[in-house]
């Protein structure tokens, strides 16, 4: 399967917009919208490219350039684990292993109602909808609820979770920390123009 090494993590069921300027990427993206293949997004980072990811297909083409270069819309589909890796061609490759979650153990109500709480918080401080009575029902309603969450680390460590009900309890336990740095950051945006600097507004991680 054709690789994409991103500094993101992409979830299943998310969108992932992508601008495709490299030759070798353009020959790749060619190749996955002619044969309607998948290609996998892993996480680059200064150590290399991460052993799970997840595979991602090409909703749309937004743009094409006349040298080659691409706007298109990508979805996250399904997650993998890297077996082997082939550098043959000018794009990385890699055998790849699916896998799904292995444990079904119940979602505690409370803990689910934190993190859809948490979710709505974060929706409301971005003038973002919240989250809808229907779409509480998604049997991986933790990959949405992580969506509006860039910090590639927690993402990752949600990607390999193979239990729903883990992974809504780590986001019920990390979105209220991250809600008070938004908040923050939030605030120093809100104040900053009208006094020209952000002092005393407190540290902002």
């Amino acid at each position: 399967m054709p690789l994409f090494p991103l500094q993101v993590v992409l979830l299943p069921g998310a969108e992932l917009p992508l601008h495709i300027f490299e030759d070798r990427y353009k020959e790749m993206m060619g190749e996955v919208i002619r044969d309607r293949e998948e290609f996998g997004v892993v996480l680059a980072n200064e150590k290399g490219i991460v052993n799970t990811g997840c595979t991602a297909t090409v909703d749309k083409v937004l743009r094409q350039y006349p040298d080659g270069r691409m706007d298109i819309l990508s979805r996250g589909r399904r997650r993998f684990e890297i077996v082997m890796l082939n550098d043959e061609r000018p794009y990385l490759r890699g055998t790849v292993e699916f896998f799904d979650d292995e444990k079904f153990d119940p979602v505690a109500p409370e803990i689910q109602k934190r993190a859809i709480d948490g979710y709505n918080e974060l929706q409301a401080l971005g003038s973002n909808r919240p989250l809808e009575t229907a779409e509480s029902r998604n049997p991986q309603l933790s990959f949405q609820l992580a969506q509006p969450v860039p910090d590639v680390t927690f993402r990752q460590v949600l990607l390999v979770t193979r239990s729903e009900a883990e992974r809504l309890r780590q986001i019920a336990e990390f979105l209220p920390d991250y809600l008070v740095r938004q908040r923050r950051i939030q605030h120093v945006k809100d104040v900053a123009p009208r006094n020209g600097h952000g002092r005393g507004l407190g540290h902002v991680e």
